[in-house]
C-alpha cells in the first residue's frame, strides 16, 4: 500500500521533460504564440492565451531547434494542451 510520501507513481509510456520554450502553432495560415512546458520523443505539453481556439491538427514549429513537427491534439485542459507529434 502506497503511503503519502510515496512519489507520483508514473503511468505515460514516454517520460517527459521539462523544457520552457517558444513555439509557434501553424494552422489555416494563422500562427498561434505557445510556450512548450515539457516535451518526449512523441509529445509535448502546450500552453497558450485563454480564449485561443485551437484546431485539432497543426504544425508545431520550434525556433529554438530549427525543427517543425506535425502535431494532433490529444487533451485539451483550459490553456493547456497535450499533443502527438511525429
Amino acid at each position: 500500500m502506497r503511503s503519502a510520501d510515496d512519489p507520483p507513481v508514473e503511468r505515460r509510456a514516454y517520460p517527459r521533460r521539462a523544457v520552457l520554450k517558444d513555439g509557434i502553432i501553424v494552422a489555416d495560415n494563422v500562427n498561434i504564440a505557445c510556450s512548450i512546458r515539457n516535451q518526449h520523443l512523441h509529445g509535448a505539453e502546450l500552453r497558450v492565451d485563454p480564449g485561443v481556439i485551437i484546431p485539432d491538427r497543426f504544425v508545431l514549429h520550434v525556433p529554438a531547434d530549427d525543427i517543425s513537427y506535425r502535431a494532433v491534439v490529444r487533451w485539451r485542459r483550459n490553456e493547456r494542451l497535450g499533443v502527438q507529434i511525429y
